[in-house]
């Protein structure tokens, strides 16, 4: 598992801890981790925020007056709007959707989670990503937080690594042994 030590040595590390521990100093780290949440969502199903976030050609004012309007819409606390002006002001949103993971990380291991990268080839359903996490609460005796991602690259099964250990039961995996075995 990344460390927070191990979290603060990339740029989107550094912003992320920048803002959890500005969270964490007033006491505000519950509203902060809605508000990703929430940006998080709106990447998703918002190709023009994802744009507005991912694209060379929109000036850093222009973002800025875009992100406050949508922080406004979006109801986000004051922490993670003023966040969101930095970051369009530095021209770093498009280190956005890194530094939500990290924080979500950071807040998990603030409040004693354990955070758990789940790659699988589509996007698990809830009853599956419960039994996963029942799983692995199992394993570590903690309660587990998962990071879902998609990566169809690994063509089907699921990848997942829980601090130290990961468990490789993808078929891309899978073929790649076959291959090798089948070589001598």
């Amino acid at each position: 598992m990344e460390t927070s030590g191990g979290i603060r040595s990339s740029l989107a590390g550094r912003y992320a801890s920048a803002l959890f521990d500005l969270a964490r100093d007033e006491r505000q780290i519950e509203a902060v981790a809605r508000s990703l949440v929430e940006l998080r969502s709106t990447l998703g199903s918002s190709p023009e925020f994802a744009s507005l976030t991912s694209s060379p050609l929109i000036g850093r004012e222009d973002a800025g007056k875009a992100v406050a309007a949508t922080a406004a819409a979006l109801k986000l606390d004051p922490i993670t709007t003023n966040f969101l002006l930095v970051l369009a002001r530095n021209g770093r949103l498009r280190q956005l959707p890194e530094i939500i993971r990290l924080v979500a990380r950071l807040a998990a291991e603030h409040r004693g989670e354990t955070t758990a990268e789940v790659t699988s080839a589509r996007p698990l359903d809830e009853d599956q990503l419960d039994a996963l996490r029942q799983q692995l609460r199992g394993r570590v005796g903690t309660d587990v937080r998962l990071d879902a991602r998609v990566d169809p690259s690994i063509l089907g099964g699921i990848v997942v690594r829980l601090g130290s250990q990961m468990i490789d039961a993808s078929i891309r995996t899978k073929l790649n042994t076959l291959a090798q075995a089948m070589k001598g």
